[in-house]
């Protein structure tokens, strides 16, 4: 049998500690990521039914709309606004909060120099005993220069839990701006596709006021040849001014959705309303696709992305709790000139090396590191509540917008065949009163309900715009995700 010496036994005890390390023991548990089922979404053929030409690239969804003012304004949106400014900046501070982490898994090393003068006190011990000896001076000089080295060798796996983590912070914040950019892009056209249909709307009834002048001209002319009365007159005018009220509301509509839009690109509001100020009609709505499966949006939702990477993160901080229950060991050196004066500081007697161990163990803390750990486990447990629930929401966004389209295109076809009925219905109410058939209640109704249906109808084009810009929105269009080294669930 073979002896094993003290300097064997410390060879074997110093190979096993290099050898952790190196290869490290991270304890803890290994994440594995949630795979949510998700059935396929029940509107998505409604959605895109009858569609004759392909769908846009949810990338650059709004190229889809082939309007090239409102692909300038997303495009100058992107570029300038403040709230995606500042979200880069936070992924700037994740990503060197990750960098600060990976860091502390290396050895320190600084560079330090000190130059010290002391007047030694002749009644404090020291210098009542040193005041025997010949030659002894009060005052002295010492002169140091030189590297020291510190390192906390991670034979646990802490300190690679705590930069993983700090990684993953750093995609979810990645995420994050991702998210940013998409809520951007589709706000921007949003304001876009509202203002539009705003300056449509008030073209409706402006018209609107055109005929119900000449509606009450023709009335004014029948009264004074004595086929009317005083009272068609004054109904024919209060038509007229109702007509006139509508404008106001909606120039405040239009008014507020420019600088809506302003703030969105990073300006002050009224610096792009002379660009958008030619009214121009609601562009049509772009094919849906459909072909997006539960499992392609959860890929390209940035606030499930964010969701799920900040769960993997929290796993982490469970193995660097559960890491202080087992030792730690640092090791620390020094090399460098030491002198009493500077005479001799850069010879070899003045220099020297220092070189030392320290471990820690946290024995006895009364329950501290329990209660670390199960504070980590309680953080994951809500982490991942708050992933399954962005899961849902995800699906419901998308439903939702789904939904709110394709019925929002069928509301539109229904209303256009109204307006049809109502405008020969109008028509043929204001030959009969010039033929003195009907009373001018029934022009005045017909008339009224002509203007409701136009503007109605104007509402709801820009609504079935916006309808399909929620959609992208849902879906997690807006993005490249191949342009992010992001970890999606899958």
């Amino acid at each position: 049998m073979r002896r094993i010496t003290f300097s064997t036994a410390r060879t074997y005890i110093a190979s096993a500690l290099l050898g952790l390390a190196i290869t490290g023991c991270a304890v803890g548990p290994d994440y594995v990521a949630p795979k949510p089922e998700l059935a396929a979404f029940h509107n998505i053929d409604a959605a895109s039914r009858s569609q004759s030409k392909p769908a846009p690239s949810l990338d650059q969804w709004w190229n889809g709309f082939d309007d090239p003012m409102l692909v300038e304004v997303v495009q100058r949106a992107l570029a300038q606004n403040l709230d995606l400014a500042a979200s880069l900046a936070r992924v700037q501070q994740a990503r060197a909060a990750a960098a600060g982490a990976g860091a502390d898994l290396l050895p320190t090393v600084d560079f330090e120099g000190t130059a010290t003068a002391e007047h030694q006190s002749a009644q404090s011990p020291l210098g009542k005993l040193a005041s025997n000896f010949p030659g002894y001076s009060r005052t002295s000089h010492e002169y140091t220069l030189g590297p020291a080295a510190s390192w906390e060798i991670d034979l646990f796996g802490g300190l690679r839990r705590e930069a993983t983590a700090a990684r993953e912070e750093a995609q979810a914040a990645e995420a994050d701006q991702a998210g940013t950019r998409i809520t951007v892009a589709a706000d921007a056209a949003d304001a876009y596709l509202q203002i539009r249909g705003y300056q449509t709307r008030i073209g409706v009834a402006q018209d609107q006021i055109e005929t119900d002048k000449r509606l009450l001209q023709l009335v004014r002319d029948r009264y004074n040849a004595g086929s009317a009365t005083g009272r068609e007159v004054a109904q024919a005018d209060a038509l007229l001014k109702q007509a006139i009220t509508t404008v106001p509301p909606l120039r405040i509509g239009l008014e507020k959705q420019l600088n809506r839009l302003d703030v969105l690109m990073g300006v002050q509001p009224g610096t792009y309303a002379s660009e958008l100020g030619t009214p121009q009609d609601v562009p049509s709505v772009p094919p849906i696709p459909g072909d997006n499966s539960p499992t392609d949006m959860l890929r390209r939702r940035p606030d499930v992305i964010a969701a799920e990477r900040r769960l993997a993160a929290s796993n982490e901080h469970i193995g660097a709790a559960i890491s202080d229950y087992y030792p730690k060991i640092s090791l620390s050196g020094a090399l460098g000139l030491d002198s009493l004066g500077t005479n001799h500081m850069f010879s070899a007697a003045a220099f020297q090396a220092v070189g030392g161990g320290a471990l820690r163990w946290r024995l006895f803390d009364f329950g501290k590191v329990d209660a670390e750990v199960k504070q980590t486990k309680g953080a994951n447990a809500e982490a991942l509540a708050v992933y399954r629930q962005s899961v849902l929401h995800a699906a419901e966004d998308v439903e939702n917008a789904l939904i709110t389209l394709s019925q929002t295109q069928v509301r539109l076809a229904e209303i256009q065949d109204q307006i049809e009925a109502l405008t020969k219905s109008r028509d043929l109410s204001e030959q009969a009163y010039r033929a003195g058939s009907i009373t001018l209640t029934d022009v005045l109704d017909a008339d009224s309900q002509l203007l409701s249906a136009k503007d109605e109808l104007d509402s709801n084009r820009a609504g079935a715009a916006r309808a399909a810009v929620g959609v992208y929105r849902a879906l997690g269009g807006g993005w490249e995700p191949d342009a992010h080294n992001l970890t999606a669930s899958r």
